[in-house]
């Protein structure tokens, strides 16, 4: 059972809504700093943080890439490689399915490859697109671009496009703590060049 089911609700609710008002900038950049600081509160302060409380007070900041409009894009959508529904063992949380709906087309130019989206099985489902890419510094397992459970979704452009921002990628839960289990990049989402881009894998602790 989740420990604080409402705690989760919440922060599920500040997420979706802090997306939305992203989506409301014209100008990206701005859209980003003002992602990025309430993220940093949202650590800091929120009881669904990954951070336990003894640690919060020694919170310094998520570290991040400068932003870079080279790493937003426009992407269209063709159909996925295969539809085969994927099992994901989460250990206690138990299994996930996802299920390929889409490969990006317009990436591959710039980070070397493209990206299969994902359908999160499940009551509500929602589009899931997580990734791995070959720099030192960022977070080995993999980091999310989209997920549709927690309303973290740039939106889309004319024509159907999906706007995939990596400046919003951002490391999931447990990068910070081994309490919890996450889904991590597949194979065929790990890029084989660099995105400097999004949030790093640096300490985010102050030492005690």
């Amino acid at each position: 059972m989740i420990a604080n089911p409402l705690a989760l609700a919440d922060w599920r609710r500040q997420v979706a809504e802090l997306y939305g008002e992203v989506r409301r900038y014209e100008d990206p950049a701005a859209g980003w700093q003002h992602w990025r600081a309430a993220r940093d509160r949202l650590i800091r302060h929120h009881p669904q943080s990954p951070l336990s409380t003894a640690q919060r007070p020694r919170f310094k900041g998520l570290p991040f890439f400068e932003y870079d409009p080279r790493y937003r894009f426009q992407v269209s959508l063709d159909q996925p490689e295969t539809a085969e529904t994927q099992a994901w063992h989460l250990g206690a949380d138990g299994t996930i399915m996802l299920q390929p709906i889409a490969r990006t087309f317009g990436l591959a130019e710039v980070l070397g490859g493209e990206l299969t989206v994902f359908w999160i099985g499940g009551y509500g489902g929602g589009v899931f697109l997580p990734f791995a890419d070959a720099h030192e510094a960022t977070y080995a397992g993999g980091r999310y671009l989209l997920d549709g459970i927690k309303g973290a979704d740039l939106g889309s452009a004319g024509g159907g496009k999906l706007i995939c921002d990596f400046n919003f990628a951002y490391n999931p839960s447990c990068a910070y703590a081994d309490t919890w289990t996450c889904p991590l990049a597949p194979p065929e989402n790990r890029l084989p060049g660099p995105v400097p881009a999004g949030e790093r894998a640096e300490p985010i602790l102050a030492s005690a």
